[in-house]
């Protein structure tokens, strides 16, 4: 993401899915976003290629419990 509005349309569509807990910038220049909760990986990354543009799923982890 190279610009701060993509980062806050980013945020605003991440944010309103079900299940997410957390979400958060990581890694150079903050361009891969963190998301934890129990989410639909695959339905989120389809709506961020819709209204956002490029999207890669990375990884899918559970959440380590501490």
């Amino acid at each position: 993401m190279n610009c701060e509005k993509c980062r806050i349309k980013t945020l605003r569509v991440v944010s309103d899915a079900d299940g997410v807990s957390s979400v958060g910038f990581e890694g150079e220049n903050k361009q891969n976003v963190v998301v934890i909760g129990d989410v639909d990986a695959a339905g989120l990354a389809s709506r961020l290629r819709k209204k956002v543009g490029h999207t890669d799923i990375i990884s899918v982890a559970p959440v380590k419990e501490k």
